[in-house]
């Protein structure tokens, strides 16, 4: 490893060191309950979220056998619109706390966080005649592992992982650019989870513009600012197409103190036959 190559090794363990800080529920308290988590207003970020997945999976073209979510934390909604055109999903997060949350979701416990709002608009935005029970329980139903994952290893879900690999597809949302200290970081964490997707899937990435810092609890965690060209220029140094890009513009009444966030990107973007 170059002397450069071990300071930024560094400053990423450091940057993952952070998050022994973190705390699920406060997160969740500050992004998916209300004000950003009132999904009855058509221009919240939450309904932008879903209705970019959900148009996406409506295309027919982001399916297959396997998907997996990359840095799940302890959010499901980004899965929501993927579940009918997947049959093995695999959930990962770094921290054991986050999958914690994910367990407790997936088996059903009264003391999980509540996502029935997400699955009530999501079966609104597809239009199928589902009911939100129904989509909840397809969810839980694919789910069929929840692992731990680290984005700045070659070997993301380390040597001898469970997860059937290459997978199909990947989904990642508000991850690598939240666990990478800097723009080199964050482009060889997406180099490393782009060796996990076959030749030819399709990756589906949401993130934060214009980041630098954000809230969970007592945590106040560092995120590298980053716009929409630099998302393009890492993507095509992965070797990705992008199929669709569209931003939001993070409205005055979202910016509550919790981030400092500008705005919110989503792309669909299919890895290279090369």
């Amino acid at each position: 490893m170059s002397r450069s190559e071990g300071a930024e090794a560094g400053r990423a363990e450091a940057a993952a060191g952070g998050y022994g800080r973190f705390e699920p529920r406060s997160y969740l308290r500050n992004n998916y309950a209300p004000p950003r988590g009132d999904l009855r207003r058509p221009d919240g970020v939450g309904p932008w979220k879903l209705r970019c997945l959900a148009e996406t999976f409506a295309t027919g073209q982001v399916s297959g056998q396997r998907l997996l979510d990359v840095g799940s934390g302890p959010t499901v909604y980004q899965l929501l619109s993927a579940c009918p055109h997947f049959e093995d999903i695999t959930m990962t997060d770094f921290l054991e706390g986050n999958r914690r949350e994910l367990r407790l979701w997936l088996r059903g416990d009264p003391g999980a966080f509540d996502w029935s709002r997400y699955s009530q608009h999501a079966c609104l935005i597809e239009g199928r005649g589902e009911s939100w029970q129904e989509k909840e329980h397809q969810l839980r139903s694919k789910v069929k592992r929840v692992l731990p994952i680290d984005v700045h290893q070659p070997q993301p879900l380390g040597p001898g992982s469970p997860a059937p690999l290459p997978t199909d597809a990947l989904i990642s949302a508000f991850c690598l650019e939240a666990v990478s200290p800097d723009h080199a970081s964050f482009q060889r964490a997406l180099d490393h989870i782009t060796t996990l997707l076959r030749p030819g899937g399709h990756l589906l990435l949401i993130g934060a513009l214009e980041e630098s810092w954000y809230l969970a609890g007592e945590a106040k965690l560092a995120v590298v600012p980053i716009r929409e060209g630099d998302v393009r220029e890492a993507l095509s140094r992965s070797g990705y197409q992008v199929r669709d890009f569209r931003t939001y513009t993070m409205p005055a009444y979202l910016q509550t103190g919790v981030d400092d966030v500008k705005g919110i990107f989503f792309v669909w973007a299919q890895k290279t036959l090369a």
